[in-house]
């Protein structure tokens, strides 16, 4: 797929830009597209490069037509979770008495008896809340690791020591070559 500097324009640092009307043209292109014609003819009509760019450009249109609702839709329910997690805190941050046949369970002082079943039960809740907040916002994507792992065996290790021990010993030489020469 070609891109040549006349098809889209380039920011400051050399990057390929897209501008309004690259987009506008795009629309135009999945509009043509709709009503049957092939990407070659629209690469004709619209001035693409050729019909893959134009395939390419009718995508990024789809794309684009996609990402402000998606947004949107994100956006809304990032709200719901957050209102739902405030409810959640408010609930956790309460005090609450142990209630039983529809009466209050004092202790032998006198005094309610907490009820700690419901801030249990609000801690779980607060945890799902902000699991779907990871899920949504999509934070617990799997992580691609790139890892070589390279064996060494015995025979490596002695294949090293020698040739430390030739480096050496070729540094002495060189070193009695040149306190050699310099007696003489």
């Amino acid at each position: 797929m070609t891109h040549p500097t006349g098809d889209r324009a380039r920011s400051g640092k050399g990057k390929f830009v897209r501008t309004l009307d690259n987009a506008r043209r795009d629309a135009e292109a999945a509009g043509l597209r709709a009503q049957g014609l092939t990407y070659q003819k629209i690469a004709d009509q619209l001035g693409y490069t050729d019909r893959s760019d134009a395939r390419v450009g009718v995508r990024r249109a789809i794309r684009d037509a996609c990402l402000g609702p998606a947004k949107e839709l994100v956006d809304l329910e990032v709200t719901r979770l957050e209102a739902m997690y405030d409810e959640v805190l408010d609930i956790l941050q309460a005090d609450h008495v142990m209630v039983s046949h529809g009466r209050i369970v004092y202790d032998q002082d006198g005094n309610p008896l907490p009820d700690h079943d419901i801030k249990l039960r609000a801690i779980d809740r607060a945890l799902r809340a902000r699991e779907s907040f990871r899920k949504l916002l999509g934070l617990d994507a799997a992580l691609k690791v790139d890892a070589i792992v390279t064996e060494v065996t015995q025979q490596d290790l002695e294949l090293q020591e020698m040739l430390r021990d030739a480096r050496a010993a070729m540094q002495m030489e060189e070193q009695n070559i040149v306190d050699g020469g310099a007696d003489a």
